[in-house]
């Protein structure tokens, strides 16, 4: 049986929360361990100019987004962690994929059928396209390019990705009918254990909804965007309902089943919302102290973190240059001589 290869991104929008940790990074850096398994990892740089941000902004995501990674204690010997952009070959298969790839198909990405919805809801009648650039268009193309450069089997996803996967495994197919079985088809891998933590509002923690716990915010920012999140008017002794408790979720997210049962009875108790905000401050501070100086070590010597970058770019290459002469070769653009 062939080896299963995991492949997963994040795009470079943003500063990395506790929400991004505990859904996506620590599984990312438990998996990077696992010695059975070949794990690829990258910074999604070219699908952050779908969103349009600042091209500053990019830069310095790149920057977070890894060093956090790095500090966190990612295994870059037994994965491979790359920028999207260091790997010409991401691009030139897009492009192949795009000449596959039926409009239909991309009329039914939820990304795309939301920005028309949001211009429908607007007013924009005449052009329920407006504002909508082919980069936002055709972003699942891109997205599959990476999953298919890497032959990934498995590629980790929350429940609203899973779409862009299935659409990858879509195009492959389509590839594969007209030019032989050269891609490898991909599933999606969802962990329905993962927490989605709400924010400081009570929504979802989100970069749009400006309402996120800054992974490695010094502590005494931490401690003040804590005792911020919203609860309820309960008086302490009261008893309360760890069911609708950003606070308990996020200390849940954080804890082992042992202190989540103790925290529990805390409720039970009638604990005081103060309290509990200082207890989720000092377990959550607790918990990723060790790693904060090792980011800010790394955020104050980007030339660190680049070299890693790159040292994971030419392992990544070794796999898609020789991979991109065969798709080259199967699609009839061959030497001549």
């Amino acid at each position: 049986m062939a080896d299963e290869i995991y492949l997963t991104g994040i795009t470079t929008t943003g500063t990395p929360h506790i929400g991004n940790y505990v859904g996506a990074i620590r599984p990312s850096i438990a998996a990077s361990r696992d010695v059975s398994k070949k794990n690829f990892y990258f910074l999604a740089d070219f699908h952050a100019l779908a969103k349009n941000e600042d091209p500053d902004k990019i830069s310095q995501s790149t920057l977070e987004i890894a060093a956090a990674w790095l500090a966190l204690g990612m295994d870059t010997e037994n994965s491979v962690l790359y920028r999207q952009s260091d790997i010409p070959e991401i691009p030139e298969l897009t492009w192949i994929l795009t000449s596959m790839t039926a409009k239909g198909l991309m009329n039914r990405a939820h990304s795309y059928k939301a920005a028309v919805q949001a211009n429908l809801e607007n007013g924009s009648d005449n052009d329920p396209d407006k504002g909508i650039t082919m980069a936002l268009y055709s972003y699942p193309i891109l997205m599959a390019a990476d999953i298919l450069m890497f032959r990934a089997t498995k590629v980790p996803v929350g429940r609203d990705q899973k779409q862009h996967v299935e659409m990858a495994r879509d195009i492959a197919q389509r590839f594969n009918h007209h030019f032989g079985e050269v891609l490898v088809l991909p599933e999606p891998v969802i962990d329905d254990h993962t927490a989605t933590l709400a924010g400081l509002d009570g929504r979802k923690m989100s970069k749009s909804y400006n309402n996120t716990i800054p992974l490695f915010a010094p502590e005494k920012k931490l401690r003040k965007l804590i005792m911020k999140i919203k609860t309820n008017s309960l008086e302490p002794g009261e008893p309360k309902d760890t069911a609708d408790s950003t606070l308990f979720d996020i200390y849940k997210a954080f804890a082992t089943p042992e202190e989540t049962a103790a925290v529990e009875q805390q409720y039970a108790d009638g604990v005081a919302w103060g309290t509990m905000k200082q207890t989720l401050f000092e377990y959550i501070n607790d918990h990723i102290g060790p790693a904060r100086e090792e980011y800010e070590r790394l955020l104050a010597s980007p030339a660190d973190v680049e070299a890693e970058l790159q040292k994971g770019a030419a392992r990544a290459r070794e796999v898609a240059v020789p991979y991109i002469k065969q798709i080259r070769h199967a699609i009839g653009i061959r030497k001549l001589g």
